[in-house]
């Protein structure tokens, strides 16, 4: 069996939207699960829409997600160049697209915009019903060799067509969705070479896959309807057709398709939002795909061990966001604590406000976040005691109130004021002795204190260690200030 090679071809038109890092993701998980090679090739041939740093952002976004490619414009294993601009530049495009001519199987069009806006057509599907289609006419495909000619050495501008056979059906065999048929009629003679001299993207895609030696070609399924055309010409060529993998669509929670506006949908924007890059690469390789057990935690290495692109479904995957955060938030639980420190830091800093011992608030939120940006308002706190109602003293469990929760600070605040010790084991062995001198259940002193020094009904650590991290002149304040507020309000 040959070695398997796949290639991701991405447009460098900005960031890398989630299903163009499906695709990457697939093409290298279906080399990789068999020790094949996986090929980067940038298609540039749409100059307009060409933006500037793109290039960048795709070698990024595949270095950082770990689809490290074996071959690119960077890594030439004679297969080069990989950047379909340099590739037209020495005419290879060019050269195929008249040797289809040659054969009967393209030809130049001279048609201006006016014409073709003009063009549309019904016609009757084999179920009788009619559908309206804008396809080119073949106007051209009639011109003498010599009209060719004399407009070609008059400079006029032009297109090189596919000739499309204009009756029958084509047929393909997709590795998913088995064999595919598609009315002749519906097909149009789609542009192989641009009046700017550039190939289409479709045209270059056959070209560059064939000279490539790409044996499995994954892409998403609005190219289904395209796969025709391109059978049509490795047929004319007489090339070998690859195998083909579409992968379904992508849509949002209302099942529309996942739109660049969506705030989630490039790998650029989930990273800036406080995502892993290993929990997207994990969480994007099961939009579509599943594996025999069910599993959903992988690493990059395990996917490659466990893919098999015939698991593929044909149904719409969901971009579902909370399980993206939920997956993101098993990845920060299992994080080495140094390297999920380094990246909270900043986070942590700026919702404190203020000097502490940022380590241990670091082990109280890591178990508790799914992404970065929830840390503020776990720890906002630290920095001021939000506004609340007295109501929260009310415990049923501990059997607090607003009254025993006055009763209770008002006997703790002298004993925490003559504590030295401020380390959470010092004030938890004060407050529990106390407790049992009173004959209080520990909750019941605890639920109070936590309370007035956080202004908070859940908080990451008990109250003797936010104490500790507070310190003592800014926790006696606080019990002060709640103190006076139940006061008022009893």
């Amino acid at each position: 069996m040959a070695k398997i090679r796949t290639r991701f071809a991405p447009s460098p038109t900005g960031r890398m939207h989630v299903g163009n890092l499906r695709t990457a993701l697939y093409a290298y998980l279906v080399a990789k699960h068999e020790g094949g090679d996986f090929i980067l090739r940038i298609e540039d041939t749409d100059q307009e829409r060409y933006v500037e740093g793109a290039v960048d952002i795709i070698y990024r976004t595949l270095e950082k997600a770990g689809l490290i490619h074996d071959e690119g414009p960077d890594k030439d294993k004679g297969f080069g160049p990989y950047v379909q601009s340099e590739r037209q530049a020495q005419g290879i495009y060019l050269k195929y697209a008249k040797e289809l001519i040659e054969k009967g199987k393209a030809y130049y069009c001279f048609c201006d915009k006016e014409r073709l806006e003009g063009l549309s057509q019904t016609i009757t599907m084999e179920d009788g019903s009619t559908k309206e289609i804008n396809v080119y006419d073949k106007h051209c495909l009639s011109l003498s060799k010599e009209e060719i000619e004399a407009n070609l050495a008059a400079g006029k501008p032009y297109v090189i067509r596919q000739n499309v056979p204009a009756e029958g059906t084509t047929s393909f065999q997709d590795e998913l969705y088995g064999e595919i048929s598609v009315d002749n009629r519906e097909l149009d003679d789609m542009i192989l070479i641009k009046s700017d001299g550039y190939p289409t993207y479709n045209f270059a895609n056959v070209v560059d896959d064939h000279l490539m030696g790409i044996t499995h070609v994954v892409r998403g399924n609005e190219y289904l309807s395209s796969s025709p055309k391109y059978n049509l010409l490795y047929e004319a060529f007489g090339w070998e057709i690859p195998k083909y993998i579409h992968c379904p669509l992508i849509t949002d929670e209302n099942h529309q398709k996942l739109s660049k506006r969506s705030g989630h949908s490039s790998y650029e924007d989930l990273i800036e939002q406080g995502f892993l890059s290993e929990a997207v690469v994990n969480f994007v390789a099961l939009l579509g795909w599943s594996p025999s057990d069910n599993r959903e935690i992988f690493s990059l290495e395990e996917l490659v061990e466990a893919f098999d692109y015939t698991h593929i479904s044909k149904s719409p995957a969901v971009f579902d966001f909370t399980k993206l955060k939920w997956m993101n938030g098993e990845y920060v639980k299992a994080m080495p604590f140094d390297a999920f420190y380094e990246k909270a830091l900043p986070y942590i800093k700026e919702a404190v406000g203020r000097e502490m011992d940022y380590e241990t608030v670091a082990k109280m939120v890591q178990t508790r976040i799914e992404i970065y940006p929830d840390i503020p308002a776990l720890i906002d706190f630290f920095k001021e005691v939000p506004e609340y109602d007295v109501a929260m003293y009310y415990h049923k469990k501990m059997k607090t109130d607003a009254a025993s929760s006055l009763k209770v600070l008002q006997e703790v605040l002298p004993i925490l004021s003559e504590q030295e010790d401020y380390s959470n084991d010092a004030l938890y062995e004060r407050l529990l002795a106390f407790a049992q001198e009173k004959e209080y259940k520990n909750g019941y002193v605890m639920w109070p204190i936590r309370t007035a020094v956080s202004g908070k009904q859940m908080t990451p650590g008990g109250a003797t260690e936010l104490m500790a991290l507070l310190g003592k002149e800014e926790s006696l304040s606080r019990i002060e200030k709640a103190i006076e507020k139940l006061t008022a309000a009893v």
